[in-house]
């Protein structure tokens, strides 16, 4: 149920796989210029992962300016939500447990938020407190497992009804002393919407942000959709087909990229809170909404369900297109889910969990 919001060389490995090398030319540069409109690229490594932006305009001094814009905002908010700093405001709120509330940022306050009533939705399959059950490194060049005596003496304390927050305050605390956050499963996609919303401010109308395939887009009615290539988590070196996106996102969570061997065993990074161990459902499920908070946390709370009462969560959830990829190899999809046939997604981002 967590995204390590740290360095990891499998999500590099994959951003090349992606046609997404990584490589010092790629901040700032100039994509395409036709008709007076011109298409600008940036990239960094935000939590755990390279992020793109694609902005198109037609004053590329001012894309530009928009694109480091956004990346401030991001990393702010990035920094705010990493349980790996002592210094963030997670962490804060960690060091804080079992004693008081603590004072915390409206953004943090939202995801909070967003983390409770997704928790209460899944019946606690997704859960942020489930950092109290050990630390997890996914680098394979320094993975870390838990100990079983770490996992053992943490479990008690992964509970998401004692995250207490006060929204009139502004503060959150975690009732018991040991109870720690983990953010990861959570806080990426609203810092990526963070950083479409201040292109938008910008006054840019066509935009797309990849972080680490979870993509969000907007676009004006008169100009033509993003098109996204959708991998297989069954077969991760294929991709099923590319869905077209205007205005929203489309979200993955899967087991096949950030993951290590261990003891003959392949551990990956989506924790089952109930036992502090990587999930043995679906291999991998995306999600496509308009908005980031009908979608976000459900994919990793997904891959903790059984297949079934995964398939009602989605039912149940208009406003979602889900693709499911079950263990045994086969897939479900939503209903009018509008993938499309693609000869090649050569160049296209991709979503991938």
């Amino acid at each position: 149920m967590r995204a390590a919001l740290l360095p990891d060389a499998a999500r590099r490995r994959f951003a090349a796989l992606a046609g997404l090398t990584l490589c010092a030319a790629a901040w700032p540069r100039v994509l395409r210029a036709a008709n007076g409109v011109v298409r600008i690229q940036g990239a960094r490594e935000l939590m755990g992962t390279r992020v793109d932006l694609i902005a198109e305009g037609r004053d590329g001094a001012m894309l530009s300016e928009a694109i480091a814009h956004a990346f401030g905002v991001m990393q702010r908010q990035a920094a705010l939500m990493s349980h790996y700093s002592g210094a963030s405001g997670t962490a804060a709120i960690g060091l804080a447990a079992g004693l008081q509330p603590v004072k915390s940022a409206p953004e943090l306050m939202a995801v909070l938020r967003q983390a409770q009533a997704v928790s209460q939705r899944s019946g606690g399959a997704f859960d942020a407190t489930i950092g109290s059950a050990g630390r997890w490194h996914f680098d394979p060049a320094q993975p870390r497992r838990p100990s079983a005596d770490e996992v053992a003496q943490g479990l008690p304390l992964v509970n998401w009804r004692d995250l207490l927050l006060d929204q009139r305050a502004g503060t959150a605390m975690l009732r018991r002393r040991g109870m720690r956050l983990d953010l990861g499963g959570i806080a990426k996609l609203p810092i990526l919407d963070a950083g479409l919303q201040a292109l938008r401010e910008a006054g840019i109308e066509r935009a797309l942000v990849n972080g680490g395939g979870d993509v969000l887009a907007i676009a004006r009615d008169d100009q033509p959709a993003w098109r996204v290539g959708v991998r297989d988590p069954n077969r991760p070196a294929q991709v099923l087909g590319v869905l077209a996106l205007k205005r929203g996102v489309l979200a993955s969570s899967g087991d096949y990229l950030r993951c290590f061997e261990q003891g003959g065993q392949r551990l990956h990074h989506i924790i089952d809170p109930r036992s502090g161990a990587p999930t043995q459902g679906a291999h991998g499920v995306t999600l496509l909404a308009e908005r980031v908070e009908d979608v976000n946390g459900f994919g990793a709370a997904a891959m903790v369900m059984n297949d079934n009462a995964a398939r009602t969560l989605f039912e149940l959830m208009p406003g979602v297109k889900a693709l499911i990829a079950r263990r045994d190899g086969s897939l479900w999809a939503s209903p009018g889910l509008p993938l499309q046939a693609a000869l090649s997604a050569e160049g296209l981002p991709l979503a991938s969990g």
